[in-house]
Formats: structure tokens, C-alpha cells, sequence
């Protein structure tokens, strides 16, 4: 009778294991990339800032999301202090995937004011299912005007004085101001080059005693080129100089970015992110020629472009302690 060699139950459940996973299966398929997630689309219409005057506004919203849209919901505001009617819009039934419903709201626009003005508009949709995040929210700005043709059309500070007629400085609020004399000694003279952040800036090309440099309060100023980031050239006054500037591009987007100088004087020189470009010794008071010991200073600094786009023009920040001298796009 032959004999029958039993095999080692451990081995046989490692050989069977073996026998039902075919070939290369430790080899994991690659995963398929995400597809981008759809989300509810609001938009608004153009909107006649002809004031005064009650204009108007569609807002459009659309299901981009994979389940149908129900109990939507939409609300609209302008500028702060202009009334809208009604108050919020509901739209009964629901939107099928790629479907659209629009509502109407109406403004008062107060009389048009002169100079360059953004004016912001939202509009809130809320809902159930569509792409399940319950909320989205369009928003459109609206120009008027003209923004500042370059920087030195903003020029509304002097800064800068000779030391034989130094009342006419006010570079502070305290009637002082750098010494033309003591800036020519470390190369800012009108019209001279500055290198800064890879950029290339200009000192202000203007006689001393007159406007040569913006104390920043939201102006407007026409910048053209594309770019890794916008430098500025400037000074603090206090140690609050600080804000955000909004850059516009010719495709109607913007990116917005915040920088600070140090004050002229006696702040770390590396405060707020800047960074040094020249120190001169002491200033110019309204009684004369002081401060010897005291070094005051420009600074640069910067905020990121999208280097892809072509800047159109550039909001500064909303802070008069920021005194800016120039602005350049860097490579």
C-alpha cells in the first residue's frame, strides 16, 4: 500500500494563497487622477453707476454640481450705504446639473463722483445639494474714471528740501524732511538709478522743496508690464506703515499683497520685511539743518505678481504713514 505524504497545513495555506493571486497583483494599478470638483457658479451683471439713479441687477446662478440644486436662495449688496430691493430673491423648484436660474434686484447709485473709483458688488446663493457645500458667492467690480497716469501725478508730499530752505518740507506731519544735500552724498540725486529686489527704480526727478513722493491713501496709479513681483521705494513715518496693495491685470483679475516700510528713522531697518537702500545722516527741520547723529533712511520692498499676466494698473495701500518714491516690476 503506498504511502501518503501529508503536507505541513501552514505551507499548504501559503501555497494556496500563492494559487488564487494571479500574476504582477503586487504590482498596484495606478490611481486615476481626481477630476476637478464642479462648484455652484453666481454671477452678476453689469451694473449703471450713472448716478443718481435705480439701476438694475441680474444675478445667475448655476448648478455645476453633480445632484440637482433645491431651496436656492440669493442675496445682493453694493458699496456700503446703497439700498437694494428686495432684500433676498427665492427661486422655487429646483436646477438640474448645468441648469441656471436668474433673479433681479434693483440699486440706488448716488450721484457719480469725480476721479477713479472701484466699486465692489456680491451676491450670495445659498441652497441643498447641487455640489453640496450649501453656499457660493460671485462677486463683480465696476470702474469709474481714470486711475493716476504714473506715480509722480500722485505726488501730493514733499519730502525732501535743500538745507538753505527747509520750511517747505513736511515729510512727517511734523514739518521735517531728508536733506537734498546729505541724499546726494549716498547717490539719490534727482533722476539717479536704484537697483532694489531685482528691480529698477528711480530716485524722484523733481527740484527740492517740491512734491516728490506719495503719501499712500488708495490711489490709483497706471503700471504696465509683467513680472515675479512689484518693488516699491520708500519710508515709513511711525512704525504702523504697513498695508495691502491691490494689483489690476489687463484680463480684469487682480492679486493682492500686503508690505510695510520702517519709519524713517530709528525702526529696525529690517522691520515690516524691507529691506535697506540707503541711510543718510540726520534731516531737515523747520529751523534748519539737524539731527547729525540720526540716520534716516529709504527702504524697498516687494509684493508677488502673477507672472503670467500683464499688469494694468496698481491700488496702494490705504495708509498715509507709507511714502512711496517709485515702483518697478522685477523680472
Amino acid at each position: 500500500m503506498r504511502s501518503v505524504r501529508l503536507m505541513n497545513p501552514l505551507r499548504a495555506l501559503a501555497v494556496a494563497a500563492v494559487l488564487l493571486v494571479p500574476a504582477q497583483a503586487a504590482t498596484a494599478a495606478p490611481a486615476a487622477p481626481a477630476a476637478a470638483e464642479a462648484k455652484t457658479d453666481v454671477t452678476i451683471s453689469p451694473i449703471d453707476l450713472d448716478g443718481p439713479a435705480v439701476s438694475t441687477v441680474d444675478v445667475t446662478v448655476k448648478n455645476a454640481g453633480p445632484q440637482r440644486l433645491r431651496s436656492l436662495k440669493v442675496t445682493f449688496a453694493g458699496p456700503t450705504g446703497w439700498a437694494v430691493q428686495p432684500s433676498l430673491n427665492s427661486v422655487g423648484g429646483s436646477l438640474a446639473t448645468g441648469a441656471s436660474a436668474t433673479t433681479t434686484f434693483r440699486i440706488q447709485v448716488p450721484e457719480k463722483r469725480g476721479g477713479f473709483v472701484i466699486r465692489t458688488f456680491t451676491a450670495t446663493a445659498t441652497y441643498t445639494g447641487g455640489d453640496g457645500l450649501g453656499t457660493a458667492t460671485g462677486t463683480r467690480s465696476e470702474r469709474s474714471g481714470s486711475p493716476q497716469a504714473n506715480l509722480a501725478a500722485a505726488y501730493n508730499n514733499v519730502a525732501i528740501t535743500d538745507e538753505s530752505a527747509t520750511t517747505a518740507g513736511n515729510y512727517d506731519g511734523g514739518g521735517n524732511s531728508f536733506s537734498a544735500q546729505k541724499l546726494a552724498a549716498v547717490g539719490l540725486t534727482p533722476g539717479a538709478a536704484i537697483d532694489a529686489l531685482g528691480a529698477t527704480l528711480t530716485w524722484p526727478d523733481v527740484p527740492a522743496g517740491t512734491k516728490d513722493n506719495v503719501a499712500s491713501s488708495g490711489q490709483a496709479i497706471t503700471l504696465s508690464g509683467q513680472g515675479s513681483k512689484l518693488v516699491f521705494l520708500g519710508s515709513g513715518v511711525t512704525s504702523a506703515a504697513t498695508g495691502s496693495t491691490t494689483v489690476y491685470y489687463t484680463d480684469g483679475t487682480t492679486t493682492t499683497g500686503t508690505f510695510g516700510f520702517p519709519n524713517w528713522s530709528f525702526d529696525p531697518v529690517t522691520a515690516h520685511g524691507a529691506t535697506l537702500v540707503e541711510s543718510t545722516d540726520g534731516r531737515n527741520r523747520p529751523d534748519g539743518y539737524g539731527n547729525a547723529t540720526v540716520k534716516y533712511s529709504v527702504f524697498a520692498n516687494s509684493v508677488p505678481l502673477d507672472p503670467s499676466k500683464t499688469v494694468e494698473f496698481v491700488v496702494l495701500p490705504a495708509n498715509a504713514n507709507v511714502h512711496i518714491f517709485d515702483m518697478a516690476i522685477a523680472p
